[in-house]
Order: C-alpha cells, then sequence, then structure tokens
C-alpha cells in the first residue's frame, strides 16, 4: 500500500514540476487540431522524409540513379513497370525522384541549419552588447541583405562552379544574414525586460544572459522563419539545378529532372511533371507547418 501511495505521489510531483509544459503542449495540440492546412503540410512534409528514407527499399530499380542507360526504354509513358515514366536515357524516373527526396531534404537541413548556427550568435552579440559590435555585424550583413537572394547564391555558386556542395555554401551565405537581422530585433526588445536586468544586476555573465535567457525569449519567429525556408531553400536550390549552376547529371536532384524533362515537352510530359510535383508538395508543407507554428508560437497572431 504504501508503495501505491509512494508511486502516485512520485506520479503527482512530476505533474506539479510539469505543469506549465504539459499545458503549452495542449494548447499546442489543440490550436493544431484546428488548423486543417497545418496537419496537411504536417503529412506532405511526413510523406516526403519518409519516401526519401525508405527510398533504397521501395526504388524499383536503385542502380538507375547513377549513370545507366537503357535507350530500348526511353522515354516510355507510365506503367506498372515504370509507374513514373523513364526519362531520355530509359532511367526509370520513380527511383530517381525518390532518392532526389533525400538530396533535397538534405540540402534543406544543412543550410537552414548552417545559417542558423552563424545568426544566432552574431544576431545575439548584435542585439545584447550593441555599441561598435553591432556596427560591425550589422555593416557586415546589410552588404549580403542588399543583394537579392536569388543573385547571391547565383553569382556565389557560378563562380565556384557547379555541384551540390557549392550549391549549399551558396544559399548558406545567402541565408544566415536575414537570421542577424530578426534575432537582432527581438533581443533588443526582450533585454529590456526586468527578468534580464535582475539577472545583470546578480552578476551573470554576458554569454549566459544571451543564451540562457534572451535566445530562448527571442526564438519564436526564429523559428518560425526557419520553417519556411526550407521549403525556400530547397526551390532555389531546384532553381540553381534548373539553369546550368546546381546538381550535375546523373545526380537525381528535383531541379536538374525537370530541366532534363524540358525539352521533351509537352508529349513526354512525365519527365519534368512528376519532380516538379514533388517539389511543390515540400515547398507547400513546410509553408503550411510555418504558418501553424506562427499561430502556436505567437499569441499576438491568434488575435487576429
Amino acid at each position: 500500500m504504501a508503495t501505491g501511495d509512494a508511486a502516485a505521489g512520485e506520479t503527482e510531483s512530476f505533474r506539479e514540476r510539469h505543469r506549465g509544459i504539459i499545458e503549452a503542449v495542449r494548447e499546442a495540440a489543440y490550436i493544431l487540431g484546428k488548423n486543417r492546412l497545418t496537419i496537411a503540410g504536417i503529412a506532405m512534409v511526413l510523406f516526403v522524409v519518409l519516401v526519401g528514407l525508405s527510398a533504397e527499399l521501395i526504388a524499383p530499380y536503385p542502380e538507375h540513379v547513377g549513370s545507366v542507360t537503357n535507350l530500348d526504354q526511353r522515354l516510355e509513358g507510365p506503367s506498372a513497370a515504370h509507374p513514373f515514366g523513364t526519362d531520355g536515357l530509359g532511367r526509370d524516373v520513380f527511383s530517381r525522384v525518390l532518392f532526389g527526396a533525400q538530396i533535397s531534404i538534405r540540402i534543406a537541413v544543412l543550410v537552414v541549419g548552417s545559417a542558423l548556427t552563424i545568426g544566432i550568435p552574431l544576431g545575439l552579440a548584435a542585439g545584447y552588447v550593441g555599441g561598435r559590435l553591432e556596427m560591425l555585424i550589422m555593416r557586415v550583413t546589410d552588404v549580403f541583405v542588399s543583394v537579392p537572394r536569388l543573385i547571391l547564391p547565383v553569382a556565389v555558386a557560378g563562380a565556384l562552379g557547379p555541384s551540390l556542395r557549392n550549391v549549399m555554401l551558396a544559399l548558406i551565405v545567402t541565408w544566415w544574414p536575414w537570421y542577424v537581422r530578426l534575432l537582432r530585433s527581438e533581443v533588443k526588445e526582450v533585454k529590456e525586460a526586468e527578468y534580464v536586468q535582475a539577472v545583470e544586476g546578480l552578476g551573470a555573465s554576458k554569454v549566459r544572459i544571451m543564451f540562457r535567457h534572451l535566445l530562448p525569449n527571442s526564438i519564436t519567429s526564429l523559428l518560425v522563419q526557419a520553417t519556411m525556408d526550407m521549403g525556400w531553400v530547397i526551390l532555389v536550390a531546384a532553381s540553381l539545378s534548373f539553369i546550368g549552376i546546381g546538381a550535375s547529371s546523373p545526380t537525381p536532384e528535383w531541379g536538374l529532372m525537370v530541366a532534363n524533362g524540358r525539352e521533351f515537352m509537352p508529349a513526354h510530359w512525365w519527365y519534368s511533371v512528376f519532380p516538379g510535383l514533388f517539389i511543390f508538395i515540400l515547398v507547400m508543407g513546410f509553408n503550411l507547418i510555418g504558418d501553424g507554428l506562427r499561430d502556436i508560437l505567437d499569441p499576438r497572431s491568434r488575435m487576429d
């Protein structure tokens, strides 16, 4: 009996300690449940992620990812053997689209993750420390921001040469300044709060204040923007491959597949349509998730 009472006490103690987190999760689940578009976005992204992770298992012709040619099956339409048809070299488009999902997801995660890794410390320092350090960081940031988002990656990728690695580097260079500007503005508001001044009075270091107190209370807008940027990164990467300065053959990158199939349009529509459809699904999914996160994390948006 005593053991049961002790277990019940521990459960109640756990609930008390984590009551705020539990309530926040319940509220988020409630808001999410009312937003069918956000649920649709999550389903879209999960679908593509699962497709990419299981490509080796479900792709009927995994060898067609490489430099394989089957000219006797060239440009065949969708069929039971080739659900998405074949391309100009007789390769299975379905298999290549599945493996292309891995590439697009990897590009989005690495580019946005790297841009956040650069932008967060710089944005925190500019917003909290201020002074000459802020001026230096923001002048460098303004140089990058002043160039249109599509022009800068085109210039960087064109200078470095066509490859996926260079495309990701070009996109990282393009994206990090926007996170610096966004986080700086948020930190400048939060640092005036009384609790920040109280922590400063207790003698906490600037690094501790920035990462322990300012960042958690300034990151809402950053998370929403980063989620939406995942879709934009995929779209820009596909655009760079489409114009010939991104991935190179035989890489099954969706933008490159669309570019290779355009010369066969409209008679052999499947060559470009199916990779283009997957680009649409993934980009739309991330944008819908971003909208849903904004509703959950920003109470002001729910008042509109």
